[in-house]
């Protein structure tokens, strides 16, 4: 059993972030909808614009912190959307003349990143993210920028590792942690500089808004992070950012189920003879497995696989009805895409991200085999 002083995961997500009771007080305060506040005199003071500075915001910034780097000093600035995140950290750390290292399997936006960077007369270096390859890139750089496990492919590279190279060589390190959550993954206590997220994926859970945040140990890049967001505007709304912290509630809740039926969709997907490329850092047999039991403490809801050909993965879509062809992962309800439509991943015609929801599994999983079949059958018949 936790003691009082060490909270587990589910009591530290209900609890994170909420200020000291008031009497006749609600236990989480509502949004703060302001574009100025009063300011008599010099301008001092926590709140002072609304671009600046919201008492949502910081509750939720709060709250974050809270389960990126329990009992430890760390700052979190959130932002409008995942990329805003991405951004700032890359926009605020990087000049001119500046190297980056980056993964050229991670998320399909990082090459319209790189374009800007290299406008910017920043050099970009890009590796696998799998067998740590960013390693023999890190001489003269500036920024090291780690996805682990990757999107979408799921390769893990050892963090760790990675981090005491960068830093022993004065590069700054930045882990992209939004398929593994907080609760899955936590990069500043492996050694990162930077712990990013799209909370619009796991981390708030319900498909339903667009957040993201730069969680850092040092307080100085956390003033430069939060200067990048007030220059570039990418603030998130109140009601945003209050939808957020009522949603970390339940996040162990949700974050644990996902992860039992990406597990159990796994290993069912793996008994079928039209699947091949399965992955998922949860099995055994995954190559990814060894090093993500190392440094993961849970193992995401994102499963992928590949089917034999475009028409059967998409046959195979069509025939689901739990699960919905949508372009994201980690909600509450089961979503799938055949990536290769949007075509900027380097993946086969027939590749299936699938992101494990909170169904019950035997319905999830009877799902997925069902449709399966009839994606077979109609090829047949076709």
């Amino acid at each position: 059993m936790n003691s009082a002083l060490t909270p587990g995961d589910g009591t530290r997500a209900v609890r994170a972030g909420l200020p000291a009771p008031v009497k006749h007080e609600p236990t989480l305060p509502g949004p703060v909808f302001a574009a100025h506040f009063h300011l008599p005199g010099e301008p001092t003071g926590p709140y002072t614009y609304g671009r600046d500075s919201n008492p949502t915001w910081t509750l939720l910034e709060r709250a974050i912190g809270e389960l990126e780097h329990p009992g430890g000093p760390v700052e979190t600035v959130c932002f409008a959307s995942g990329m805003a995140a991405i951004s700032a950290v890359l926009f605020s750390q990087l000049r001119a003349g500046d190297a980056v290292v980056l993964p050229d399997d991670g998320y399909q936006a990082l090459p319209l990143i790189a374009e800007r960077l290299r406008a910017y007369g920043i050099e970009v270096r890009t590796a696998p993210t799998a067998g740590d390859a960013q390693l023999e890139l890190l001489e003269g750089a500036r920024l090291l920028w780690i996805e682990s496990p990757s999107n979408p492919g799921l390769d893990v590279c050892d963090i760790r590792r990675l981090v005491a190279a960068a830093h022993a060589a004065g590069v700054l390190v930045a882990v992209d942690n939004t398929l593994a959550t907080p609760l899955g993954q936590r990069p500043l206590e492996l050694g990162a500089d930077f712990s990013v997220a799209s909370d619009t994926k796991g981390t708030t859970g319900h498909g339903d808004l667009l957040l993201g945040h730069v969680t850092c140990r040092d307080g100085a890049r956390a003033e430069e992070i939060r200067g990048w967001r007030k220059v570039a505007g990418a603030i998130p709304g109140p009601m945003e950012a209050w939808l957020a912290h009522r949603s970390l509630a339940t996040l162990q809740l949700r974050i644990d189920r996902q992860c039992a039926n990406a597990l159990a969709l796994a290993e069912a997907l793996g008994e079928r003879r039209e699947v091949s490329g399965l992955r998922y850092p949860g099995l055994p047999d995954d190559p990814s497995y060894p090093l993500a039991t190392r440094q993961m403490r849970r193992y995401g809801g994102v499963v992928s696989f590949v089917l034999p050909d475009r028409a059967y993965a998409e046959r195979f879509l069509e025939s689901l009805r739990l699960v919905d062809d949508a372009t994201s992962f980690g909600g509450v309800r089961s979503s799938a895409e055949r990536r290769g439509r949007w075509g900027g991943d380097a993946v086969p015609d027939g590749f299936i991200r699938l992101s494990a929801g909170v169904e019950d599994p035997d319905d999830l999983v009877a799902d997925v085999l069902r449709a399966l079949d009839e994606a077979a059958e109609r090829r047949v018949t076709g």
